[in-house]
């Protein structure tokens, strides 16, 4: 089963595209879609859309696996980026596949084994699980690979994490 993992954000989106089968995983891509806060709101979204829509017809993923968003802070950018995530799981619907969502404690708990996690540990984890030589960059990137490899693992499950 091919799986695209997804750190949501309006100026970086991570992706993660991986290949689970027989408990065993195989990279096939990474890395981020970058807009500029220089152009227009709209045409950030469009670019997202546009760019998310290209990797989905090139690896052909069953399903999109997207962090829940978390702001505490600044609601404009939390709405901003909430429009964004929308964007982002428009793309995988438009093309017909299935949306499942997982938190960060969730992620943690089903890469490394702890929900509370450092974010460091998560990414060392990415790194053993996909046998890679180092830790991918930028961090959204490997965030993104993170999501993906916590959908495999809940496959059996993943019913409670459709998105509703």
């Amino acid at each position: 089963m091919i799986i695209l993992g997804i750190d949501p954000g309006l100026a970086i989106v991570g992706y993660g595209v991986i290949e689970y089968k027989g408990n065993r995983y195989r990279l096939l891509d990474y890395g981020v879609i970058r807009t500029d806060s220089n152009i227009f709101f709209p045409q950030r979204l469009k670019l997202i859309y546009d760019e998310l829509s290209s990797i989905i017809d090139r690896f052909n993923p069953a399903d999109l696996a997207v962090e829940e968003l978390f702001f505490n802070k600044n609601v404009k950018t939390a709405i901003q980026v909430g429009q964004a995530r929308g964007v982002e799981i428009l793309a995988a619907i438009n093309k017909g596949l299935e949306v499942y969502e997982y938190t960060p404690l969730q992620i943690k708990q089903s890469v490394v084994g702890y929900g509370r996690a450092e974010k460091r540990q998560v990414q060392e984890m990415v790194k053993i699980l996909l046998n890679l030589k180092e830790i991918p960059k930028p961090d959204d990137a490997a965030d993104a690979l993170a999501v993906a490899i916590c959908h495999s693992s809940c496959l059996n499950y993943k019913d409670m994490f459709k998105m509703k």
